[in-house]
C-alpha cells in the first residue's frame, strides 16, 4: 500500500520559509485547540495532536528538517537522488516480503518509513539471508504524552506483517503498557515479537521507543518540567498570585514583589516521576512583557513613575 507524503509545513500553518519562532508559535496555537484534556471532541483532537505533534517533530528538528526538505514529496521515487531504502524492513531490498506497517503508535507510516523506527536506518546495505539464527529485532516510536509518562497508560498497538511464500497478510494487535515514569528513548520490549528466525531459531523482539510528545506549556527537562511564566511589569514590581497550568491541573502560584525577569519559581513535587516513582519539580520561568503599545494616560504615568522612581539601572548608575 502506497504511503502518503506529509506537508508538515500545512500540517502546522506556517510557510516553508518559517522561522524556528514561528514554528513554534504555530506548534503551540494548534496544541493548545486540540490537546485531548481540553477538546470537546476527544477522538478527533488525539489524532490532531498527534498529527501536529508529528509535524513539530521534524520542523523543529534542523537536521530532520533540512532532510525533508531535500527530498520532498519525490522521496519514494526510485530513480531520483531523494531515493532511501525503508527503515522499516527487516532487510533492505525486500519490501514484498519484509515490510510492514504500525498503527496506534502515534506516528505516521510516512514518518516511520521516512525517519527511521524500524531495524534499519538510511543508507545500510542489504545483508545476506541468514539460513539458520535468531530473527532480527524491530523497532518503532511510539508517541507518549506528558500526561501518560505521569499516570501511565494502556495503548492498542498494531503491526501488519505481510505474508510469506504465498501466505495471507497477517496483522497483530498488542497492549502495550506504558508504565509511569517512561521518559524519553526509553524502549518497551515486547519479546518474540520481531521478525521470526531461521532455520528453526528463535524468533527477534519488538521494541517500541518511547517519544515524549511535545506540549504547548511545557518543556522536559530530565524528571522536572519548565514553564514560561509572563507578568506585566507592574505584576513581577507589586507581585502577583499568577494562575499556571500542571499535569495536575491548574494551580496558583504567588510571585513575591521584585521578582526579576530570568527568575525561577519552584512548585515542589509538580513534575514528571522518576524511576523510583518520586517526581521532579516544575519550574516557572519569569519572563517580563512589554506593553506593544501604550494610551496617552498610561504615557503619562510611565514618565511619572520615572521621574519619581529612585531606582536606576546599574549601567547608568
Amino acid at each position: 500500500m502506497a504511503i502518503k507524503f506529509k506537508d508538515y509545513y500545512e500540517t502546522l500553518g506556517v510557510a516553508r520559509t518559517a522561522t524556528p519562532e514561528e514554528i513554534k508559535a504555530g506548534f503551540r496555537k494548534l496544541a493548545r485547540l486540540y490537546h485531548p484534556d481540553v477538546a470537546k471532541d476527544k477522538a478527533t483532537a488525539e489524532q490532531k495532536f498527534k498529527e501536529i505533534n508529528e509535524a513539530n517533530e521534524v520542523l523543529s528538528d534542523p537536521a530532520k528538517r533540512r532532510r525533508y526538505d531535500e527530498v520532498g514529496a519525490d522521496w519514494e521515487n526510485p530513480a531520483g537522488p531523494s531515493a532511501r531504502p525503508d527503515p522499516r524492513r527487516g532487510r533492505a531490498g525486500t519490501a514484498d516480503e519484509d515490510s510492514f506497517e504500525f498503527g496506534g503508535t502515534g506516528f505516521s507510516d510516512f514518518f516511520e518509513s521516512f525517519f527511521g523506527g524500524g531495524r534499519e536506518g538510511f543508507g545500510t546495505a542489504p545483508r545476506p539471508r541468514a539460513t539458520t539464527g535468531r530473527g532480527e529485532d524491530i523497532e518503532a516510536d511510539l508517541l507518549v504524552t506528558l500526561e501518560e509518562a505521569l499516570r501511565g497508560s494502556l495503548r492498542k498497538v498494531t503491526l501488519r506483517r505481510p505474508g510469506n511464500n504465498g501466505e495471507a497478510a497477517r496483522t497483530n494487535t498488542y497492549q502495550v503498557r506504558i508504565k509511569p515514569g517512561v521518559h524519553e528513548g526509553q524502549r518497551i520490549r515486547l519479546a518474540g515479537q520481531g521478525h521470526p528466525g531461521h532455520g528453526g531459531g528463535a524468533p527477534g523482539d519488538l521494541y517500541l521507543r518511547a517519544r515524549l510528545a511535545s506540549h504547548p506549556d511545557f518543556s522536559v527537562r530530565g524528571t522536572d518540567l519548565h514553564f514560561d511564566l509572563e507578568l506585566a511589569p507592574w505584576e513581577a514590581v507589586l507581585g502577583v498570585q499568577a494562575k499556571i497550568p500542571t499535569l495536575d491541573g491548574a494551580t496558583t502560584l504567588r510571585v513575591p514583589p521584585g521578582t526579576a525577569a530570568g527568575g525561577r519559581l519552584r512548585l515542589r513535587g509538580l513534575g514528571l516521576p522518576g524511576d523510583d516513582g518520586v517526581r521532579g519539580d516544575l519550574y516557572a520561568s519569569v519572563r517580563i512583557q512589554i506593553p506593544p503599545t501604550v494610551t496617552t494616560e498610561e504615557q503619562a504615568l510611565w514618565e511619572q513613575l520615572a521621574r519619581v522612581s529612585p531606582f536606576k539601572p546599574r549601567s547608568k548608575s
